[in-house]
């Protein structure tokens, strides 16, 4: 066994126990050498991050390649507004870092626990109607290529549009370079019981009233449960008053957290109190357990000029979605120009669920859903559950995806034997079956 190379007594898993993974051999290089040996050696092997996904996204018919143990190496450039962070690096750990330097970044997850090459790999996004997903900010990768390389495509690279959002097809990604902002404080505020009939009118006004929005909702009853609203401050804190009526909505009396009956100690902190961007953006804090910790998600991204249609939809399953659900969150992403970004081109609005962690439950659900999204051509969140059958299936993958083409051509330039290649990947037509 190589000095990179681990085995474990009990079966790896995703984050939530999830999907265990079928690849019997785990690498866990510490330096970008011993990343470019392996991979060079490789028949067939997959990168993971913070394991962060719901599915088999990240898994490997040969070896698992681990980046956690790569140095986190986060590298301000002031003069460029850039920053160059190692892949495996967690989001909560880089922005403490830029905060204390004086930088930000455009937006954040709902959890800072995910890895930054993992987050763009799959477009993963917070929410904000002039806010794109992390990929976004990308203006440079690193990856280690099937042969063993290390390639740099720059801001100016041709294809680096189409390498950000990968899904792992095209390399090992060892290093990222985001744009950066000056550092800023931020507010959150929730509101409860926002009557579904005032949401669907005037959705543009809510998604709108902060700089990231998010509803979150059982799909029953007459009323969204909460509304989190987080607002920039401008420098020196001004430029923002509390809300006492949001559309009929009330605000909270006390620490919320989107899931009933949870403590809410795990969550940022709300009721107008002034804080720095990275204990804002996200929903939960960092040194707690992300989001319920036992659930399965499924998110939707949609046309933002059909969200109406789309959440009615979605509503008339609701008494066959609510038994199985911990809590659904609706929020908004701006367009961008990521080839396989669920947001390329496209304003859009996702629609979350997550669920309780009854796999074949939801599992015989999530046709029903696709189902009724079809109309408005769902895009389905990389990383977590969807079906191979309808949203998720090669048909409905190349329709939505005009550039998938392209990235063809591009995994096969730096992929020709098919080392990154797995089951995913053909199953949903992103690659060809080799």
């Amino acid at each position: 066994m190589s000095t990179s190379e681990r085995s474990t007594t009990a079966p790896l898993t995703t984050w939530a126990g999830s999907h265990t993974y079928a690849a019997p051999v785990l690498h866990r290089p510490t330096t970008v050498d011993e990343v470019q040996q392996v991979v060079g050696a490789a028949r067939r092997v997959r990168a993971l991050g913070t394991r962060h996904s719901f599915n088999d996204l990240a898994d490997s018919p040969g070896a698992l390649l681990s980046l956690a143990d790569l140095p986190e190496a986060i590298d301000v450039d002031s003069e460029r507004r850039t920053v160059r962070v190692g892949g495996g690096t967690r989001y909560g750990t880089l922005a403490a870092v830029l905060h204390r330097e004086g930088w930000a970044l455009h937006n954040l997850a709902s959890l800072p626990h995910i890895s930054v090459a993992g987050a763009v790999a799959t477009a993963t996004h917070g929410s904000g109607d002039r806010l794109p997903n992390l990929s976004a900010a990308v203006r440079g990768l690193e990856l280690v290529t099937a042969d063993g390389r290390l390639l740099n495509l720059g801001a100016d690279h041709p294809s680096l549009a189409g390498a950000v959002v990968s899904l792992g097809a095209l390399g090992v990604v060892v290093a990222v370079t985001l744009a950066v902002e000056p550092t800023y404080d931020m507010v959150q505020e929730v509101h409860t019981d926002l009557p579904w009939s005032v949401a669907l009118e005037h959705l543009d006004q809510i998604t709108a009233s902060a700089d990231s929005v998010s509803l979150f909702t059982d799909w029953q009853g007459p009323s969204i449960g909460q509304v989190w609203r987080k607002s920039r401050l401008d420098p020196g804190g001004t430029g923002w008053r509390a809300t006492d009526e949001l559309h009929g909505a009330r605000p909270a009396t006390a620490q919320c957290h989107p899931v009933a009956g949870v403590d809410p100690r795990s969550t940022t902190a709300q009721q107008g109190v002034a804080g720095p961007w990275h204990d804002r953006l996200p929903h939960f804090r960092m040194d707690f357990t992300p989001s319920h910790g036992v659930e399965l998600q499924t998110e939707y991204l949609v046309p933002r000029d059909r969200a109406a249609e789309a959440i009615e939809a979605v509503r008339e399953l609701g008494p066959r979605i609510a038994p199985l659900l911990l809590v659904s969150e609706i929020r908004t992403v701006a367009s961008d120009d990521l080839w396989l970004s669920t947001a390329y081109r496209q304003d859009s609005v996702g629609l979350h669920f997550t669920w309780q962690q009854r796999r074949a439950e939801v599992e015989a659900l999530l046709p029903s859903i696709e189902q009724a999204l079809a109309p408005v051509g769902p895009r389905p969140h990389w990383g977590k559950l969807f079906t191979a059958t309808g949203a998720g299936s090669p048909e409905a993958i190349g329709a939505r995806y005009p550039r998938l083409d392209d990235f063809r051509r591009l995994a096969r330039e730096l992929d020709p034997e098919g080392v990154f290649g797995n089951d995913y990947l053909v199953r949903h037509g992103v690659l060809a079956a080799r």
